[in-house]
């Protein structure tokens, strides 16, 4: 109930938001093949995203194409402007996917491109003077997390891994910047996060668990590229450019990690030295990967991401945060296979 109450009050937000703005946003402007606008929801972690985004290589592509990036401070925000109709294409974590192709949500869209698999980049970290030593050690604590997250759903399977109930604890939903700023203040006993707010916190605190070890434990999350339905009917060339554009992010990352870091770091007001820590705590596949059968697959056969989203999905059902699982028809067909692998090539 708490998640449907939270939904119509943050779509009612992002409708006046949008009409405030005068874009006609609400009404599915993406889904016109005629109009040539892309809206981008971006998030602030290191990705190629930023890189896509700093070095103007999707405006570059499309030259014809109105291009708007957004910035949004989680997934559960991008899932309701999705709802919405306000954004063509979001960088958003897997966990907030699964929701959005689970009831009540079942948001119409599909995930195009994975941006890096959560490693380092993502932990539970509890602050120093607390006598927290182990994730077991969290009974009776507050902790904070931006909830619908990936990194909500890390610290629901962390508590689950530590055989600790969700009701031995208080869980705070706030933003990675309301987390930092209530941290400072000694509100907090400990926080799952991910960078840049991870990094602050980790100067006085002792990180648990990281989302790369519950990955080996089964629970791995991920940031995707996803795309609406509607848009992607409207303008397959541009989610094609999109796709080509990230593609080349990943390689700048793997073959040039100074002019990524450097990139990034604009984007974060961050230095380009603390950008490349941050990008080598994070796991970026090769462009190729991503057609391969362990990701995204091909259109002749979808790869085992729906069985990743699926098993979080089930995850969240059993945690009560989801209505209704999908089955793995439905997860299949939300996942945008048109093109792989030749689209990734640039």
């Amino acid at each position: 109930m708490r998640l449907k109450i939270a939904l119509v009050a943050a779509l009612a937000l992002t409708l006046s938001a949008a009409a405030a703005c005068g874009d006609g946003a609400a009404g599915g402007g993406g889904a016109d093949p005629e109009k040539k606008t892309i809206r981008i929801a971006y998030q602030a972690f290191p990705s190629g995203d930023l890189i896509v985004k700093n070095q103007g290589l999707l405006e570059k592509a499309l030259p014809g194409y109105s291009i708007t990036w957004t910035k949004f401070d989680s997934g559960a925000s991008i899932n309701t402007a999705f709802v919405a109709g306000s954004v063509d294409i979001a960088a958003i974590g897997s966990s907030p996917v699964a929701r959005g192709l689970s009831a009540p949500l079942n948001i119409p869209y599909q995930v195009a491109f994975v941006l890096d698999v959560a490693g380092d980049n993502e932990a539970l970290v509890a602050r120093n003077g607390t006598n927290i030593n182990a994730v077991a050690d969290l009974r009776g604590k507050k902790v904070g997390t931006p909830f619908a997250s990936t990194a909500h759903y890390s610290l629901l399977a962390a508590l689950d891994k530590a055989g600790v109930k969700e009701s031995e604890l208080t869980i705070v939903d706030l933003e990675p910047q309301d987390i930092q700023a209530a941290w400072t203040r000694g509100d907090l006993d400990a926080a799952y996060t991910w960078l840049p707010s991870l990094d602050e916190l980790k100067k006085t605190g002792k990180v648990l668990i990281s989302s790369r070890e519950l990955a080996t434990a089964g629970k791995p999350t991920l940031d995707l590229g996803v795309v609406s339905t509607a848009f992607a009917n409207a303008h397959p060339e541009a989610v094609d450019a999109w796709r080509k554009a990230e593609a080349k992010a990943l390689d700048i990352i793997a073959n040039d990690p100074t002019a990524a870091a450097t990139a990034v770091g604009k984007e974060l007001n961050i230095s380009t030295e603390d950008a490349k820590h941050q990008l080598g705590q994070g796991v970026f596949l090769k462009p190729a990967d991503l057609a391969t059968s362990e990701w995204l697959g091909t259109p002749d056969k979808v790869g085992d991401l729906a069985k990743n989203l699926l098993a979080a999905a089930e995850f969240l059902k059993a945690q009560k945060k989801i209505d209704a699982v999908p089955d793995l028809a439905t997860v299949e067909k939300a996942i945008y296979t048109k093109g792989l692998p030749d689209v990734l090539k640039y």
